[in-house]
C-alpha cells in the first residue's frame, strides 16, 4: 500500500537521513500554512501542533510503500518519540511525525524552514 509523507527535517532532499527515502516518490513541497511551529532539536527537529502559530512548515511529499513508511516509523520512534497526523497537502493527505516530548529550553525555528536554520 502506498502513502503520502510531509516531511520536514532530515528526511529532506540533502539532510542526513534522505536516504530512507530512496525508493519513495518525489511529488514536491509543500507548507502547512499554519498550526504548527518547528523546534531546533540539536542534529534533528520536532514539529508540534501549535494553534496560535503563523508560522507556515515547510517541507517536501513524498509517496512511499509499506517498507519505508515501516523504515520512518522506526527511525522517528513512532509512536513513543513522534505521533503522526494527517495534514492536506497539494498532492492530497499526507502523514506528518509531530514531535512528542518537552521542548523546554529548545529554539523556535521561526522560519518555520530546517533546511534555513
Amino acid at each position: 500500500m502506498m502513502s503520502l509523507v510531509f516531511v520536514y527535517g532530515t528526511l529532506r532532499q540533502g539532510e542526513s537521513n534522505h536516504h530512507l527515502l530512496v525508493d519513495a516518490r518525489f511529488l514536491g513541497g509543500a507548507e502547512l500554512t499554519r498550526g504548527y511551529a518547528l523546534y531546533d532539536l540539536g542534529a534533528y527537529p520536532g514539529a508540534v501542533v501549535d494553534e496560535s502559530s503563523a508560522i507556515a512548515l515547510y517541507g517536501e511529499v513524498y509517496q512511499v510503500d509499506t517498507a519505508t513508511f515501516e523504515a520512518l516509523d522506526r527511525l522517528e520512534e513512532y509512536p513513543t518519540g513522534y505521533t503522526r497526523q494527517l495534514v492536506v497537502t497539494p498532492y492530497g493527505h499526507a502523514w506528518v511525525y509531530l514531535y512528542l516530548h518537552s521542548l523546554d529550553g529548545m529554539p523556535l525555528i521561526i522560519s518555520g524552514n530546517w533546511c534555513q536554520r
